[in-house]
């Protein structure tokens, strides 16, 4: 029995987000159905985090045990020539069997793209959130400057959210243009439930100056989510790294 570990990149709008759900088309079901086609195993498939439906990924990493005796070089094209092309892997290794996909995250990278063209660019709208006015993106630079460090991010996740524990830490959350485009890149050790696109809703509503951006902390220290803006769309978001 060896532990593989790998990383894969998909894009999110026809699944109903990454774990296993019922009479439900899913990134992890796909891959579980793919490793069973190649080894005839009925093996479970672990992931650095759950991304909800509609949501990409550059970087997922999932781990999965097999005593399979396919060789190592040989891995991905199996694995991609059973998959979706909407799913690819993108590397395959062996690790020790103490690793665990999940439990081990130091760092996630999550980046949110927005389409911020007077006209939404049709070849964009699976990726990007479309937002035709301009965006004062320095006012949302500065707005982000309240969110970095270790809080309690109850304002900020969905009230869905059963995890009684909701403080967080985030390294690093900035807002650049980039042409036509808005990015916002958020860093973090974990997060909660809509965590990140309601972040975004809000720096977007601070960048169309309907709020000011030193309301951040007090919408922070609120610790209520009806004080935050709207949770963005899944489609802009992708998991863009898992650092271990």
């Amino acid at each position: 029995m060896k532990r593989l570990r790998c990383v894969l990149a998909y894009d999110g709008t026809d699944f109903s987000g990454f774990q296993v759900q019922p009479d439900q088309v899913t990134i992890q079901g796909e891959i579980e159905a793919a490793l069973n086609r190649v080894t005839g195993e009925d093996i479970q498939v672990f992931g650095s985090g759950r991304t909800d439906a509609g949501v990409h990924a550059r970087g997922q990493v999932i781990h999965f045990d097999t005593s399979s005796n396919i060789p190592m070089d040989k891995w991905r094209f199996v694995l991609n020539n059973q998959l979706p092309d909407s799913i690819v892997i993108r590397t395959v290794e062996e690790v020790d069997a103490s690793f665990h996909a999940r439990f081990d995250v130091q760092v996630k990278e999550y980046r949110y793209c927005i389409d911020n063209n007077p006209v939404a660019d049709v070849f964009r709208h699976r990726y990007a959130d479309h937002v035709r006015f301009p965006l004062d993106v320095d006012a949302m630079q500065q707005a982000a400057h309240y969110l970095v460090g270790e809080h309690d991010f109850t304002s900020f996740c969905s009230a869905k959210t059963f995890v009684e524990d909701k403080v967080r830490t985030v390294y690093g959350l900035t807002v650049e243009k980039i042409g036509d485009e808005v990015w916002v890149t958020c860093r973090g050790n974990g997060f909660l439930y809509n965590m990140v696109r309601i972040i975004v809703g809000t720096l977007v509503e601070v960048g169309q100056g309907k709020r000011n951006p030193a309301e951040l902390k007090e919408i922070l220290a609120a610790c209520d989510r009806e004080k935050a803006g709207k949770t963005a769309p899944a489609k802009g978001l992708t998991m863009w790294e898992v650092v271990y």
